[in-house]
């Protein structure tokens, strides 16, 4: 007969009842020990060998607010699908939207989705939306149908398709994701051994009360062993996000080579966002599918931009001095004084040469979070950080950019090599785009660079040579960390934040 401590004969015996096996409830139900105590017991006979505890992940789904109303009425590009099938697989955008009973809100989701399960295309030179072909229902919907009816569904047990389905629909808010993990007490056989000589309760104490002292009963009792090499509970000391951290650095080698920090709102008006950048106000990128403007209010105040404003309007209509023709439209000043969220950090490059406290030469720097109604996937999100730099001065050229850029990524990212194409930004000529490589991960574009154009600074009172760079400070930091999906930088992964180290 072996003896043990209360709690833990008190654990076998109910998994000698049990056959051997059973949960954590089940031993608390038998024993009408608490759950910790159970626990501690469990510990405790496993570094013994007497018991192994079996741990059993089950991932639970089930429908959010939002998934419900999708689940009832179907996903929005569903519902325009089949709005645009009636319509004769034709039609324009706005109607198509309308017959849908869809809200405005809804519609950069509806569009984003039809492009990307190729059910149906936009015609931008008549904004009409064609359908691309009959689709079948798909794994998404088929999910959302059956949490409808079930409730929710167990992960593990689901077929390969629906388990992808529920990645596509948790990243779109419309199901939540429980992880619950189950413990299970097993005997071994060295526990089936002991159990079967029987088992003795150890008269011991785990501690001395005054009653015990006073008394002298301490001098008949006998003390719990201390088991020094029993596991415990992992801790983990607190830290910053390793995504703050390497912001701050980032922050903290710009400045160390002599660069500013510049900042601007991220509610922005379109003349900083648009205007002053040379962007014509009929420009594609600022239809609503590429920018994110505000309901309330729509328009902002322009009075003390007047100066700069008249020269800017001038700029856009016949070039005003700058040597340019313009674009050879009437300039709103209405479209100028609209708000949105900012689409791009040059808007703060934009307010930084208005400002008083500019110097030339000089440089600065932003890492700013910008906003643009994309697709969620491995590469893109709706908001996303950018780190823009200017720098002013006499004879600068394009050869002084090149070389920034590629000091940047060689000692800010860590890549291997960098290569440069040509690109095209109303803004910039001429305009630069810096591609990075690093061993392993592959080629990444890391965003825009050139020299700003004279119908850019000159409008705002700046005539020296300006260069100008806005790279995806989010792609920068997944090719150092080694990180090849965008969503794993605004994880709530508790073991992917306690495990990445600090540096």
């Amino acid at each position: 007969m072996v003896e043990l401590p209360e709690n833990e004969a008190k654990t076998l015996l109910a998994l000698k009842e049990a056959q051997g096996r059973l949960d954590i409830k089940g031993i608390v139900d038998k024993s009408g020990l608490a759950d910790a105590a159970v626990m501690r017991a469990a510990l405790s006979l496993e570094s013994k060998r007497l018991v192994k505890i079996v741990e059993k992940k089950e991932t639970r789904v089930s429908l959010t607010k939002e998934g419900m109303t999708y689940a009832e009425k179907g996903l929005p590009e569903r519902r325009v699908v089949t709005v645009l099938e009636e319509m004769g697989g034709e039609a324009p955008v706005e109607t198509v939207i309308k017959s849908a009973g869809l809200e405005k809100d809804s519609l950069v989701i509806a569009l984003g989705w039809l492009s990307r399960k190729g059910w149906a295309k936009i015609e931008k030179k008549d904004r009409k939306l064609k359908l691309v072909k009959t689709p079948s229902k798909e794994a998404d919907e088929n999910l959302l149908s059956l949490l409808n009816e079930k409730g929710s569904l167990i992960v593990e047990v689901l077929d390969e398709e629906l388990k992808n389905a529920v990645s596509v629909l948790k990243r779109r808010k419309l199901v939540k994701v429980n992880e619950q993990i189950t413990r299970e007490l097993e005997l071994t056989d060295e526990g089936w051994e002991q159990a079967k000589k029987g088992i003795a309760v150890a008269e011991e104490i785990s501690q001395l009360t005054p009653e015990i002292i006073v008394t002298g009963k301490w001098r008949q009792k006998k003390l719990r062993r201390y088991n020094i090499q029993a596991p415990v509970a992992r801790t983990w000391p607190g830290k910053r996000h390793p995504y703050l951290r390497f912001l701050d650095e980032l922050k903290r080698k710009l400045v160390s080579l002599g660069f500013k920090e510049m900042a601007g709102p991220i509610v922005e008006l379109s003349l900083f966002n648009c205007d002053a950048l040379f962007m014509p106000q009929d420009h594609p990128a600022r239809e609503i599918h590429d920018m994110c403007f505000l309901k309330e209010p729509e328009h902002g105040n322009l009075d003390k931009y007047q100066h700069f404003l008249e020269r800017i309007k001038q700029t856009h209509e016949d070039g005003w001095k700058t040597g340019s023709k313009g674009w050879g439209y009437s300039f709103s000043m209405l479209e100028a004084a609209r708000l949105m969220l900012r689409s791009q950090t040059t808007a703060a490059s934009a307010r930084m040469l208005i400002n008083k406290d500019l110097e030339i030469p000089g440089k600065y720097f932003s890492v700013a979070r910008c906003f643009r109604p994309d697709v969620i996937d491995r590469t893109h999100l709706p908001e996303f950080n950018q780190v823009e730099g200017i720098i002013l001065g006499e004879d600068l050229t394009l050869r002084d950019l090149l070389g920034v850029l590629e000091r940047f990524a060689l000692d800010i990212a860590e890549v291997d090599k960098v290569k440069f194409r040509p690109d095209y930004f109303p803004f910039t000529e001429p305009s630069v785009e810096l591609v990075a490589y690093k061993k392993g991960y592959g080629w990444m574009e890391f965003g825009g660079s050139g020299i700003f154009r004279p119908e850019v600074t000159l409008p705002l009172g700046v005539e020296v040579p300006v260069l100008a760079w806005g790279l995806g400070v989010d792609r920068l930091f997944m090719m150092k960390a080694g990180i090849d999906d965008i969503r794993s930088l605004f994880s709530q992964d508790l073991a992917w934040i306690r495990n990445m180290v600090v540096v």
